[in-house]
């Protein structure tokens, strides 16, 4: 971008920490000194053996903890990212017929994923303008419906309510999970990656499977259906109840979840996240209702994300002016969705991100808007 303003910030408007993006997100600097003090005893191992697969299984019941999963549903892990888990889902988890809620880029990418697969009927989608979200249908020919938690794109959280008909309920939950509350009864297979709330990097899934979606995914793998390796959701299951990946993970970002969920639990775990997610919106929010120059461009505040903030600005105020200012100031990735074209910032306000540093943002803004 051209022709920056040259403006310095003051000290007192320079947050603690500049990093606001919605993913990869803020991670831990504990965390990750935490990992350099393993030395040679973790980094560089077999993910076969004790050491790693310790990890993997406090992950495993650190998640059951947090989310307070009942005894009978599991904890699966594999390697790929939420995207993957997609391709996964087409093969292993969808009989025949799924339906998708598209609100976002990310909420329609699974749906076209699913369109795609040549084994599969034609998906039913059901859309709804960027900063709302439409509500499931029940169908008699669906078998799974996917719903997105939170719409990473657009700034709107949707509640996670099982639909009243047949078929398992599968959750995106990217950039929701661990900082929304989530009842499990409502949900079969909620997944997710871990570089949003879990402060980790990208290329691994987690996902919370009820014993129906533990079910459908033996009962199809027993089929006929040829499923490649790599996108067996059986395979996970198998070596996740043996606390392994079926391919090598990456190892550091086993190990900052694990200290992410450590962190969490040990000051309240979902209780404490969703409390401070709320507090930090409140914040944002508050602060662009109360502006002359900046909203909110999710209108509905009972759809407003408490944990990724869209904030649009008026004519004449360049967000993305403000952005590479802030950036200047090393203070980064308030950049809105590029797909999504609008004249606005995107705020991460996942657990991590100090409610503080947020109230430093928003003064930061207002300094600069009355610059330029």
């Amino acid at each position: 971008m051209s022709d920056i303003p040259s403006i310095e910030l003051p000290s007192a408007l320079i947050p603690a920490d500049g990093r606001f993006g919605s993913g990869p997100s803020k991670v831990r600097t504990e965390s990750l000194l935490e990992l350099g003090v393993t030395g040679s005893s973790y980094m560089g191992t077999s993910h076969r053996r004790p050491g790693v697969r310790t990890v993997v299984g406090a992950i495993r019941s650190g998640m059951r903890d947090l989310f307070r999963l009942p005894e009978d549903y599991e904890v699966v892990l594999g390697v790929g990212g939420a995207t993957s888990f997609w391709a996964s889902a087409t093969f292993g988890l969808i009989e025949q017929k799924s339906q998708h809620l598209d609100f976002g880029e990310f909420s329609g990418k699974f749906a076209k994923v699913v369109a795609g697969a040549p084994h599969l009927e034609e998906p039913d989608v059901i859309s709804s303008e960027m900063g709302t979200h439409p509500d499931p249908v029940p169908n008699p020919e669906v078998d799974l419906y996917g719903l997105t938690h939170n719409e990473t794109t657009t700034g709107v959280m949707m509640p996670i309510v099982r639909p009243e008909a047949d078929g398992i309920v599968a959750v995106d939950a990217t950039s929701g999970a661990g900082g929304m509350r989530v009842d499990p009864a409502q949900f079969d297979c909620y997944y997710f990656s871990p570089q949003k709330v879990f402060g980790a990097e990208g290329g691994l899934w987690i996902a919370l499977c009820s014993p129906a979606a533990i079910a459908r995914i033996e009962k199809i793998h027993n089929s006929d259906r040829w499923i490649p390796g790599f996108l067996s959701l059986q395979l996970a299951v198998n070596n996740s109840r043996k606390d392994q990946t079926t391919n090598t993970p990456a190892l550091a970002t086993l190990f900052l979840v694990r200290a992410q969920l450590d962190a969490m639990l040990e000051v309240g775990g979902l209780d404490w996240a969703v409390d401070r997610c709320a507090r930090s919106s409140e914040i944002v929010y508050g602060w662009a209702e109360k502006s002359d120059f900046a909203y909110p461009f999710v209108t509905d505040s009972d759809k407003r994300s408490t944990n990724v903030a869209t904030i649009d600005f008026i004519d004449g105020v360049s967000a993305d002016t403000i952005a590479a200012v802030l950036r200047a100031n090393d203070i980064v990735d308030v950049e809105g969705y590029r797909k999504l074209g609008r004249n606005q910032l995107r705020i991460a306000m996942f657990p991590n991100v100090d409610p503080d540093d947020l109230v430093t943002l928003t003064e930061a803004i207002d300094y600069i808007v009355e610059r330029i």
